[in-house]
């Protein structure tokens, strides 16, 4: 078998993990009585590990023991503690089991991609196409689970959630493929965590500082179709069993635009416009997610492709054209952490909030009033990248081969 091969099976099974549970327990932890604050709660662990993991665990993975040994251990230790939380039916002990997977499970999205760099003969060229193997597993794992629950209805099992023990079996799985990969030894000069802070002068020029800035509030304006879509689509007509293989309409877009319409975007109109018509299709999501027609809203999933792709994306080829050699991975390890880390992380919290803040007394979420929030914010900040930020770098193609 090829590094290719494995490296592929290896990202396919690393997303399937999260893509398992993330999709849908916002409708299992609604009907077993939680919050709004305290579903962004849980799903909070994930960023806030996210943020927290270099410091720790990614320092552990990258100097005192061979990568592929830590995938192992944390998948194997993880799908346990994914067991843990999948039988919680309280708030607090479900939060630290949740938060202890997260921990463990952080760092290796890091060193899955660190591997395939270490071992592949031209990474920057062939990166792409073994990591579009992690959205598959997100999509395959959520039709997956949709053939289970349409079969056994494992979604009305009393007391536990059936979408965290599939992500415990997944991650056994992977924990245990993971000694299987090639011997991949620490190095003793790994990225110092901190590495972001050097890339804070790059902020004095105002149009990285107005793409930063907007990236921010964009991401946390994300947290609003992640947690809380299964509990909506469930309200406008959908069947939980099909929750998961609805939601994968958004991967398979995603796919979809950074194979075919990404490159070619940023060649005719340019970053710039690549940039703002990302952070459009979001509002016009959550515009067309208070017509209740759930074709519509179904339909309006798709426009996820064009979000990520267009401005995350994108703001990842924008940020390392902006950066000198010696800056470009603290440039990088900047947007993660404003975006992946405090966006994500403060985005989860804000969503909870709202949640709670537009309920009728019944406890019925008012779903037009709750997407208007987000729309309004994306949209005013759309307004402010397209009135403020100017630069439009050229890019070559050979900036374009690792997409």
């Amino acid at each position: 078998m090829t590094n290719k091969i494995r490296f592929s099976i290896m990202m396919f099974l690393q997303y399937a993990i999260w893509g398992a549970w993330t999709t849908a327990l916002g409708a299992h932890l609604e009907k077993i009585g939680f919050s709004g604050s305290e579903i962004a709660g849980i799903y909070g662990c994930m960023w806030l590990a996210c943020i927290v993991a270099p410091f720790i665990g990614g320092q552990v993975a990258d100097r005192l023991m061979q990568s592929q040994q830590f995938l192992g251990i944390a998948h194997i230790i993880g799908a346990f503690l994914l067991y843990q939380t999948s039988i919680q039916t309280d708030f607090a002990p479900m939060w630290w089991y949740m938060m202890a997977h997260c921990l463990l499970y952080a760092p290796t999205l890091v060193l899955t991609n660190s591997i395939c760099f270490r071992h592949l003969g031209s990474a920057d060229e062939e990166f792409g196409k073994i990591r579009v193997w992690g959205a598959i597993g997100w999509i395959a794992i959520g039709w997956i689970v949709t053939f289970i629950r349409t079969n056994w209805q494992t979604e009305n099992l009393a007391g536990m959630s059936d979408l965290l023990m599939i992500a415990a079996v997944v991650s056994a799985v992977m924990g245990v493929y993971s000694f299987s990969l090639p011997k991949t030894e620490p190095i003793k000069n790994s990225q110092d965590p901190l590495a972001f802070i050097k890339a804070f002068s790059m902020l004095k020029d105002r149009n990285f500082l107005i793409f930063m800035l907007v990236a921010f509030v964009v991401t946390t304006e994300m947290q609003f179709y992640y947690i809380p879509t299964g509990p909506f689509l469930l309200d406008m007509g959908a069947t939980e069993a099909w929750l998961t293989a609805t939601k994968t309409v958004a991967q398979i877009s995603e796919v979809l635009v950074l194979t075919f319409l990404l490159h070619l975007s940023i060649r005719k109109i340019g970053v710039r416009w690549t940039m703002f018509i990302g952070i459009m299709a979001w509002p016009l999501r959550y515009l067309l997610f208070m017509i209740p027609s759930l074709p519509v809203i179904v339909a309006a999933l798709s426009l996820h492709g064009f979000g990520y792709a267009f401005f995350m994306v994108t703001g990842n080829i924008y940020t390392n054209k902006k950066a000198t050699d010696d800056m470009r991975a603290s440039a990088q390890a900047l947007f993660i952490f404003a975006t992946w880390g405090m966006g994500n992380y403060l985005g989860t919290l804000f969503t909870g909030y709202i949640w709670d803040t537009f309920k009728t007394p019944s406890g019925e979420t008012i779903w037009w009033q709750f997407f208007l929030v987000p729309a309004t914010l994306c949209i005013v900040m759309g307004l402010i990248f397209l009135a403020f930020f100017r630069d439009d770098p050229k890019v070559t193609e050979e900036d374009l081969k690792g997409v």
